[in-house]
């Protein structure tokens, strides 16, 4: 059996509320931005959740041809834009030689809702022949990855994993298993996420996950007290994962190396965690397991963190169980704080995050820190980033179905 490659990030792309690139969201995130406030996109006055976290001055006609962009679903639009910045982010020239051995992965947790909305009220409106035959290859999920390949030419292996909010972690983590196998050199994979539309709001207003607050300073506050649900963001974040062989032969910057991956199902409740947060630790220790380390090696976690009532005390069961004594001295924080809650793109962003951290020796902080939960007790980072040397760091992604998603990264050493 061969040796299984080592798998290292040389590219980055974000697109999110607190940046229309990497490096502006790397910099908000350090600085406590908060990119949360009222929703432009829709009209809100029927619903009593008023807040989101959207792009900031993006026009998708600056990237792509109106014509093109109008034949994708914004889901779609923003993969193709992160995408594309990582792959230039990573000096990475896919051609005739090598695109056989260049794959793409992206996933999205709800895929096009806005265009099955604009369908649907064409369809009752203007009935059957009016529906778009864009329709279907606009709406599935795995379009962003479908999409990505045809625009950069990378014909390696293609696929889109859907697992609600576990989605981006998913995605990165079986494109990390591809390359450590040796099924590819590199891989264009996170998530990707519009999900600011009225379907969607309905939907997840209608399970009462979503915060009703109307204040944008305190609507997202993880771990604290008076949580009392997540903010709905958009955005993409995608990374280039490649071997280590291949980054080492094009002198490629690495970011940081990705060592564990662990994934598990709850097999509990469609929307509710498993009690005690059983699955996101047996997730948690797989990954630790997978990276050949243990729990007190890690320093930082970026945590799943959406400001659940539930779901937030779960998670830090979740940690203390798997970190033990080393869960007080670890650092947690939850970058959705500033960002939302990206469904299917969040690990994607989170991961990005997690890497940068590693490579500027900082960590991003939990902002609205004022009212600590007294059960949830860990050290969160509050409102300040913080310096840190970073040798391995965590980051979750936990879903609706139960779905648990956990990478491990490490600092990048020969």
């Amino acid at each position: 059996m061969s040796k299984a490659q080592r798998v290292v990030i040389t590219g980055v792309g974000v697109l999110s509320p607190i940046g229309n690139d990497a490096k502006t969201s790397w910099e908000n995130a350090l600085n406590g931005v908060n990119g949360i406030d009222k929703i432009t996109r829709i009209d809100t006055d029927p619903y009593n959740v008023h807040l989101a976290g959207e792009l900031k001055d993006f026009n998708i006609e600056n990237f792509i041809e109106k014509k093109e962009a109008r034949r994708m679903d914004r889901f779609t639009q923003y993969a193709l834009v992160a995408a594309r910045e990582a792959v230039q982010d990573a000096k990475l020239e896919i051609n005739e030689d090598n695109a056989n051995n260049i794959g793409v992965w992206i996933g999205a947790g709800i895929g096009g809702m806005e265009t099955f909305e604009n369908a649907h009220n064409t369809l009752l409106n203007k009935g059957p022949r009016r529906v778009s035959p864009f329709f279907v290859p606009m709406l599935i999920p795995d379009m962003a990855t479908g999409q990505v390949s045809i625009d950069l030419g990378a014909k390696g292996p293609n696929g889109s994993t859907v697992t609600a909010c576990a989605t981006g972690t998913n995605s990165i983590g079986e494109a990390f298993k591809i390359i450590q196998r040796g099924d590819a050199d590199a891989m264009i994979t996170g998530g990707t996420e519009a999900p600011i539309t009225d379907m969607a709001i309905a939907g997840f207003s209608a399970s009462r996950a979503l915060s009703t607050n109307d204040d944008p300073e305190t609507a997202c506050r993880p771990f604290q007290i008076g949580r009392d649900g997540f903010v709905m963001g958009e955005g993409a974040g995608i990374v280039v994962l490649e071997s280590l062989e291949s980054a080492k032969a094009r002198g490629a910057e690495i970011y940081a190396e990705v060592v564990g991956y662990g994934t598990t199902g709850d097999a509990y409740h469609i929307t509710a965690p498993a009690p005690e947060g059983e699955g996101g630790s047996r997730a948690m220790q797989a990954a630790i397991d997978d990276a050949g380390i243990e729990a007190k090696d890690i320093q930082y976690l970026n945590a799943h963190g959406t400001s659940t009532p539930v779901g937030d005390l779960t998670e830090v069961q979740a940690i203390k169980n798997t970190f033990g004594e080393a869960s007080k001295s670890l650092k947690v924080s939850s970058t959705k704080s500033m960002t939302g809650h990206l469904l299917g793109a969040t690990g994607g962003i989170e991961a990005i995050f997690s890497a940068l951290s590693i490579r500027d020796s900082r960590i991003a902080p939990t902002i609205h820190v004022e009212s600590p939960d007294p059960e949830c007790d860990l050290d969160f980072v509050p409102n300040t980033a913080q310096d840190l040397d970073i040798t391995y760091a965590m980051s979750n992604s936990l879903g609706f179905g139960g779905h648990n998603a956990v990478l491990v990264f490490k600092k990048f050493g020969e």
